[in-house]
């Protein structure tokens, strides 16, 4: 069994001797039956593969919209992490008709996907803000908004783009500080002098991941009561507040259930997007909540260059190292610890005595990170519940072409 390990801080980065990857996975539910991911004809195929199952995504859903309190309409979630045109669409039917996207190749699919209400979560400026206008003309039937925490941003956006302040929790990205209320008070009042709708705050905690359960659940409570003290701050100057935005997939589910936040006046919305696709990060920050892997990397092994050590051919530019190393683990096959990477190469070393898999064997790789592993590959194996298997494009991996705007 594949499992995942943290030190006593909760931290997922590998402690010293040891892999995050590890046998036992006390603190999280088991990844699945191994033989249930094999896809059909996968020898014939060049390796390495990006594999998405259809199934499990709908479970992954499924499980997402139990964990907002059972309510689709309490959802936005982003879809930086599903990038296909069909998994979006999965959301759509699942009757979550609003998302949030990074990037307008993404807010293009999140349009054509049928969502009803996209935010474009980035505080989006020149001709990058023109684009975004372009496309709510091609949809006029789709409510997007963006992301402003200046003044000057306001002047990108006409009456037909919708504005959400956007709220600085810690990361130091973006937003405003929730303890300069009179700044955000400040900016509502700009919105509405453009004339442009403002539409509520968004506040993003995904700092927070990096944390343990307990400490995780208790740092997002206290940044969600200064965020209603906030609120509260923006109505008392003469501001409606209609939706307030949190929480990415680590915290999403304590933002859901804390009453505060649910009977503040205000429609409540919960942003998780990793959580689609159930990799190993979800599985250690959200053990017993019912994800599975959903996106996995076939590859194949190449070399024995030792004899306790394997290489397979899915280097950093098919599984994403962007959350550390170990970046990935091996469904089925637990003792096998990914080691070194290069670009084109995995490393995994397995227990003194331990039979290795053959040259030319396929195997599963479950990512540490899936929004940026499915982002490393243009086409992608859909895999249905019946064993079918197509090909489809990744639809929103990378970016529009910087001359998109104006054709």
């Amino acid at each position: 069994m594949t499992g995942i390990s943290a030190d006593a801080s909760g931290s997922t980065a590998p402690a010293a001797g040891t892999a995050m990857i590890s046998r036992e996975r006390s603190n999280a539910e088991p990844l699945g039956n191994a033989e249930a991911y094999r896809v059909a004809g996968i020898e014939q195929m060049l390796t390495p593969a990006l594999a998405i199952f259809r199934d499990v995504v709908d479970a992954n859903i499924a499980a997402t919209i139990k964990n907002a309190g059972g309510a689709p309409s309490r959802l936005r979630p982003h879809i930086k992490t599903a990038k296909l045109l069909s998994v979006v669409r999965r959301f759509v039917e699942s009757e979550i008709q609003q998302c949030k996207c990074a990037t307008t190749l993404e807010l293009a699919v999140a349009c054509e996907a049928g969502m009803r209400d996209v935010l474009v979560a980035y505080p989006l400026v020149g001709a990058n803000a023109r684009r975004v206008q372009e496309l709510s003309a091609l949809y006029p039937d789709v409510a997007i908004s963006a992301l402003v925490d200046h003044p000057l941003q306001i002047q990108e956006w006409h009456r037909s783009i919708g504005m959400f302040i956007d709220v600085n929790p810690g990361m130091d990205r973006t937003g405003i500080g929730p303890e300069h209320a009179s700044q955000v008070v400040e900016l509502a009042r700009a919105i509405a002098d453009s004339g442009g709708p403002f539409r509520g705050l968004h506040y993003y905690d995904g700092h927070l991941g990096s944390l343990g359960y307990e400490e995780r659940r208790s740092q997002a409570l206290i940044g969600y009561d200064q965020l209603i003290r906030l609120t509260e701050s923006v109505k008392d100057a003469g501001f409606e507040v209609g939706e307030v935005i949190t929480s990415g997939s680590s915290v999403f589910h304590f933002a859901s259930t804390y009453p505060p936040l649910l009977t503040g006046g205000f429609t409540l919305r919960v942003s998780p997007g990793a959580a689609i696709y159930g990799d190993l990060t979800v599985q250690l920050q959200l053990p017993h909540h019912g994800y599975r892997p959903a996106a996995l990397v076939a590859t194949r092994v190449v070399s024995h260059p030792r004899s306790n050590l394997v290489t397979c051919d899915a280097g950093v530019k098919a599984v994403a190292v962007f959350a550390g190393l170990p970046n990935c683990a091996v469904l089925g096959r637990p003792e096998l610890v990914p080691q070194r990477m290069s670009e084109e190469h995995l490393t995994l070393q397995a227990p003194a005595g331990a039979s290795l898999p053959q040259i030319g064997e396929i195997l599963y790789l479950i990512p540490r990170h899936a929004g940026l592993t499915v982002n490393n590959f243009s086409e992608a194996l859909v895999i249905s519940s019946d064993g079918s298997v197509v090909l489809e494009p990744v639809s929103a991996r990378g970016r529009e072409s910087p001359t998109a705007l104006g054709n």
